[in-house]
């Protein structure tokens, strides 16, 4: 589909020709019911494709025109997920435990295995393979896992912020028009997306393809217009509209909605139209007073938990018909755009703000407006004014904050890594080539930089009906809420429920710029390998222990594949890490063990992606049992236990489009860690509760150091350039880096810094804490960036009531 907009993306956007408007504007906590379109007909409400089913993306849901579908057209071609053989996969079983047990510990691991492979394993076994004949020949599920992988992400009551929202944080924009004005930026990411949007509907958009074969697509369908929905005491359900058109915006803490799509799929709106909207936008939230904001932040029940939202959620629908179809609007909406006046301070807060938002309490004196809540001192009471108020959970977010830093929060029950990473890489991908084309317009066609999103545009501004008007309305609408005292209590405790998750919450970033993956392939090693050996080293080093470490494995290779789970600890890594921190062992011993725990990696990461891991099997065989209300003791043994505490939680998602990508820790004790490994640098995103999480992130920076001295084969402390051309490809050129492996008291006794207590590996100097570059702070503060008044005229849009968003139906 070419896309046609005469404007065509580039330059200065000219500015729709609207009705001037002489009225001040308005600002209306709209009445939804009564909203019309411009025919004076009531509002139709997008329908969702399975409203109560359990579970993720609906089958019933997929198009009819799959088989000649661009973007699903493969699905019928892709192999379904096999199931492992019980004995290969009770034995991958025991060699993932072996690391991380005592003999004693494991002994009693192969008694509980033996008795289950000859007890209730085969029988389990068994009917797991009938399950998955049965459900796939009737279409219910694509995978045998599928129908249990989406029950455990749904099922739990606890909040999806910070266990289980991951977020990415893209990389600035190339185009210094834009980078640092939060509202083009948004517009532009905004418009983008919408395309990509156009293109799933239309199902032009191409497939992921590895190695050039496709990949599973379906994922994409609960991508957009997607929202997860709390039940009572039951599973949550994930519904999708396929014919929603809006697009829900949050904006100190208000909602508002616009319509960006016609029916047929194409776009009602471009750049242009969008800046002006979300200006309007922005300037009539800012009216608002922050406290009464605050208070009706509705958004902040997304982060209850799941049951105590559910009952929120159900009380605010049965107050008012109003409530209820607002509700369905914000549910409904293609993604949520969410404008933060925030500015991160550093790159630590950029993460902390895309994760789970800002925390910032304010002050304000007494007034009538206060109630019963209020803890008050001298006449003040403090409210929340972080940006944690203006977030939708449940929903794909596109956050923007107030300098242009821009990135994603996705709920992540229905949608996994790899699917969110091609959307954001895509309409990243678009940005670069709208600034390039900026640059060639006048020396090249059009064509000269192809799009890399695509959509066809036909701006309802423009396009009249035959009384003159516009024959859609986008101007954006408000949506309000009638909230009793008792859902704006729950609004305060649900905050201050939060904010202790915030609070306890320790997000650091580690951008490690002295190499990256050319340096590692040029050593002949897999950078993933080397970069999961870098973490669990360094956790090895400064904890005396190698611990439960988990990755996920794409398996959408096959039909309705998701993930599978890597155990990253094995004997070898163990092996190495003893090595390592062994004072005897020499360099080619320590380079040896690296490359051995390297392949060791490989060829697991290999078997996972064929379908041949271990946790998925087993969970499938525990859900079987437990749906036939059966008891399995190996289900209940240490063992079992062992394998699924996991520690270290890591994750390699990203490209060039991305600078930051992470998630919180799956357990009270352990840490969540997001990377991304460039071709000349690696950069980690470390979440913890209560843990040493910058101390762990300057271990894991010396290790790095380290691992690259033992490749190199260097025997003393300091590496400095140049060193034989292949082998020091890929580290920075410009001086050497100190390695610092053990440390005495600091030579200053004024020193507060604390050190790192490493086991030496090689002979060197050992300098004191304020001498160390390693272990100075020097995470490199971001400047705060300006944020320039944009050069727009004045925005022309008004929100108001009197014409309503055209909401399709079934």
């Amino acid at each position: 589909m070419t896309e046609t907009n005469s404007n065509d993306g580039d330059g200065d956007v000219a500015m729709p020709m609207v009705p001037e408007v002489t009225d001040k504007l308005r600002v209306l906590d709209t009445q939804i019911s009564a909203l019309s379109d411009v025919e004076g007909t009531k509002v139709n409400l997008p329908q969702p494709t399975a409203p109560d089913v359990e579970g993720a993306t609906d089958s019933s849901s997929k198009s009819a025109k799959t088989t000649s579908s661009i973007t699903y057209g493969a699905q019928g071609t892709l192999p379904p997920l096999p199931i492992p053989s019980l004995e290969e996969t009770l034995n991958k079983f025991l060699r993932h435990l072996e690391p991380l047990q005592s003999k004693d510990e494991h002994e009693h691991s192969k008694e509980a295995v033996l008795n289950f492979l000859q007890n209730d394993g085969p029988r389990l076994q068994k009917l797991l393979v009938d399950y998955d004949k049965r459900k796939r020949a009737s279409g219910e599920i694509g995978s045998y896992v599928e129908e249990f992988w989406n029950e455990s992400y749904l099922a739990p009551d606890s909040s999806v912020v910070l266990n289980l929202n991951p977020f990415f944080v893209l990389e600035d924009s190339p185009d210094p028009k834009i980078a640092n004005d939060p509202i083009r930026r948004a517009s532009l990411l905004c418009f983008t997306a919408l395309k990509m949007v156009s293109q799933l509907r239309l199902e032009t958009l191409r497939p992921d393809q590895f190695r050039g074969k496709a990949l599973c697509m379906d994922q994409f369908r609960a991508l957009f217009a997607t929202a997860r929905i709390p039940a009572k005491s039951q599973t949550d359900t994930i519904r999708t509209w396929p014919d929603s058109r809006h697009v829900a915006v949050l904006c100190c803490s208000q909602i508002y909605i616009f319509e960006a799509l016609w029916e047929d799929g194409h776009l009602a709106v471009d750049e242009g139209d969008i800046v002006d909207i979300l200006g309007a936008i922005h300037n009539d939230a800012k009216e608002a007073d922050p406290y009464q904001a605050s208070k009706s932040a509705i958004g902040l029940l997304t982060s209850l938990g799941r049951n105590p939202w559910a009952d929120a959620r159900d009380r605010i629908r049965k107050t008012s018909t109003r409530n209820e179809e607002a509700l369905e609007l914000v549910d409904s909406a293609l993604f949520v755009l969410v404008l933060d006046d925030y500015i991160p301070k550093n790159k630590h807060d950029a993460a902390s703000n895309m994760l789970h938002g800002s925390y910032e309490l304010r002050e304000r004196a007494l007034d009538d407006d206060s109630d019963d809540l209020v803890i008050s001192y001298n006449d003040k009471e403090q409210f929340q004014a972080g940006s944690c108020c203006n977030r939708w959970y449940d929903k794909l977010q596109i956050i923007v904050c107030g300098d242009g830093t821009a990135g994603i929060n996705f709920e992540h029950s229905a949608v996994d890594g790899h699917t969110a990473l091609r959307f954001v890489s895509d309409i990243y991908a678009e940005t670069v080539v709208k600034f390039a084309r900026s640059i060639t317009k006048n020396i090249h066609s059009s064509d000269a930089v192809p799009h890399v999103v695509q959509a066809k545009i036909r701006r309802a501004m423009v396009e009249l009906d035959a009384t003159g008007k516009p024959a859609l309305d986008v101007s954006p609408k408000k949506i309000g809420f009638d909230l009793s005292d008792a859902t704006t209590r729950e609004i305060f405790y649900a905050e201050t429920a939060l904010g202790d998750e915030i609070l306890a919450c320790d997000i650091k970033v580690l951008e490690f710029k002295d190499f990256g993956k050319e340096f590692i392939v040029s050593n002949n090693m897999s950078p993933d390998a080397f970069v999961q050996l870098s973490m669990m080293l360094a956790y090895y080093r400064l904890y005396g222990q190698l611990v439960c470490t988990y990755e996920p494995v794409l398996t959408k290779s096959f039909y309705h594949g998701r993930t599978e789970a890597m155990r990253s600890a094995t004997m070898e890594v163990k092996s190495c890490c003893e090595i390592f921190c062994d004072k005897s062992t020499s360099c080619n011993e320590k380079a040896k063990a690296m490359r051995l725990a390297s392949q060791v990696h490989s060829k697991l990461v290999k078997e996972c992606a064929r379908g041949k891991g271990v946790d998925r099997h087993l969970f499938a065989l525990k859900c079987v049992a437990e749906r036939r209300g059966e008891s399995i003791p190996f289900f209940e043994s240490t063992a079992w236990k062992a394998l699924n505490y996991t520690i270290l939680s890591t994750s390699n998602c990203g490209n060039p489009s991305l600078r930051l990508f992470g998630f919180g820790p799956v357990v009270p004790d352990g840490f969540g860690v997001g990377y991304i490994i460039k071709d000349r640098s690696i950069y980690y995103s470390i979440s913890s509760k209560h843990r040493q999480t910058a101390r762990y992130a300057h271990a894991l920076r010396v290790t790095l150091r380290d691992m690259a001295a033992t490749l190199l084969g260097q025997t003393q402390a300091t590496i400095s350039s140049p060193i034989r051309k292949q082998r020091n490809r890929g580290l920075r050129a410009n001086g050497s880096f100190s390695m610092v492996r053990a440390f005495d008291k600091p030579s200053n006794g004024n020193d507060e810094r604390i050190a790192v207590a490493m086991t030496p590996t090689t002979i060197g100097e050992v300098k004191t804490l304020r001498q160390s570059a390693i272990l100075r702070d020097n995470w490199g503060e971001l400047t705060p960036r300006s944020s320039p008044k944009s050069s727009r005229p004045d925005h022309p849009v008004h929100i108001d009531a009197t014409a309503a968003p055209s909401l399709p139906s079934m």
